[in-house]
C-alpha cells in the first residue's frame, strides 16, 4: 500500500512537469504530511511554477492555463440534523480542512455568510420533503479564509434520513476568489498583461454565472471598455464572450465524461439556462449531442 501511494506521488510529479511544459503554472500538487524526498521535490516545483507565473506577469506577459485539469467532484452525507457523518476523499482537498475538522460538524460551519440565507432555505425544504431534489449554488469558506463557489445538487436518500450533498469543486491553490469582494481586482499600478490575466482567471473562475457586460467588467478590472476588449483579444486572439462560451462548453463537456451528473443538471451548472440552449450550443461546437458522449462507468441512472 505503501509503495503504491508513492508511485501515485511521483506520478503527480510527472504530471507537474507535463503542466509546466504545456505553459500551465496554476497546477499545484496537493501536499501530503509525508515529509520525504519526495515530498520535498513536490514542495520545489510548486514553488517554482509559483515563481515563474510571478516572473512572466512582471514581464508583462500573461500565461493562459486550463483550470480544470483539477475538476474533482466532493460528495458530503450529512444526516437529519444537517451534521457530516462522511464525505469523500476529495473535500478536504477542496476545503483545506483535516478530515477530523469535517467529521461531525455543522455542514453550515463551512458554508460563507452570502450563502446562509440560500442554505437555511434549502435546510428546511430538505426537512419537510421525504424526496428533496434541488440544485443550487453555495460558497464555501475554507480553512484558509478562500471563498468557493459551487453547484451543489441536494438530495435526500430514499428509505433513509440521510442527506447527499454533491458538487463539482476546481481545486485552485491560487486563484481562488479573495473573501471580500469589495476589493477592485485590479489597480491603476498594475501592467495591462495583469489585468488581461486576472480577467483570463475571472471568466474560468466564474463560468456558471452570466458574464458581464463590457461596462461591467470595466468597472470591475478599474478600466475602460475600449481597452479592455482590445487588450483581450491581442493576447489571446478572441474576444471576451467567444472565450467565455467556448471554456463553458469544454467544462460541460468534460463534467460529462467524468463524472454522473445528470444532462440537465450540467446546463444549469455551466451557465445555461436551458437544456435546449444548451443541447443547440454543444452540438454546433462538437459536432454531436450531449447524450452521445461516451460516459463510461459513470453514466447517470
Amino acid at each position: 500500500m505503501e509503495n503504491q501511494k508513492t508511485q501515485q506521488r511521483i506520478k503527480a510529479i510527472y504530471q507537474m512537469l507535463f503542466e509546466m511544459a504545456t505553459g500551465n503554472l496554476s497546477f499545484r500538487i496537493l501536499k501530503t504530511d509525508q515529509n520525504d524526498e519526495v515530498g520535498k521535490l513536490s514542495e520545489v516545483l510548486n514553488n517554482l511554477a509559483r515563481e515563474m507565473h510571478d516572473i512572466i506577469l512582471q514581464s508583462g506577459y500573461v500565461n493562459p492555463h486550463y483550470s480544470y485539469q483539477n475538476l474533482v467532484q466532493t460528495t458530503f452525507i450529512l444526516d437529519d440534523k444537517f451534521i457530516i457523518s462522511s464525505f469523500n476523499a476529495h473535500v478536504p482537498e477542496a476545503l483545506y480542512y483535516k478530515s477530523e475538522e469535517l467529521l461531525k460538524a455543522d455542514f453550515g460551519k463551512f458554508i460563507a455568510p452570502q450563502s446562509f440565507n440560500i442554505w437555511n432555505q434549502k435546510k428546511m425544504e430538505a426537512s419537510l420533503d421525504d424526496n428533496y431534489h434541488s440544485t443550487v449554488q453555495l460558497i464555501f469558506i475554507t480553512a484558509n479564509n478562500k471563498l468557493l463557489p459551487s453547484f451543489c445538487t441536494i438530495s435526500r436518500l430514499r428509505y433513509s434520513d440521510k442527506i447527499v450533498i454533491s458538487s463539482i469543486t476546481t481545486i485552485l491553490q491560487e486563484l481562488l476568489s479573495d473573501a471580500s469582494h469589495s476589493i477592485k481586482i485590479a489597480t491603476e499600478k498594475q501592467s495591462e498583461a495583469v489585468v488581461m490575466q486576472n480577467l483570463y482567471d475571472y471568466i474560468l473562475n466564474h463560468l456558471e454565472e452570466p458574464l458581464p457586460t463590457l461596462k461591467e467588467l470595466s468597472v470591475l478590472f478599474d478600466t475602460n471598455e475600449y481597452k479592455l476588449k482590445l487588450g483581450f483579444r491581442e493576447f489571446f486572439k478572441t474576444s471576451i464572450y467567444n472565450f467565455y462560451h467556448e471554456e463553458r462548453l469544454k467544462r460541460a463537456h468534460l463534467m460529462i465524461r467524468q463524472t454522473k451528473i445528470p444532462l440537465k443538471e450540467i446546463a444549469i451548472m455551466n451557465g445555461f439556462n436551458t437544456y435546449l440552449n444548451f443541447y443547440k450550443a454543444f452540438k454546433k461546437r462538437f459536432k454531436y449531442a450531449p447524450s452521445e458522449v461516451d460516459r463510461g462507468p459513470n453514466e447517470a441512472v
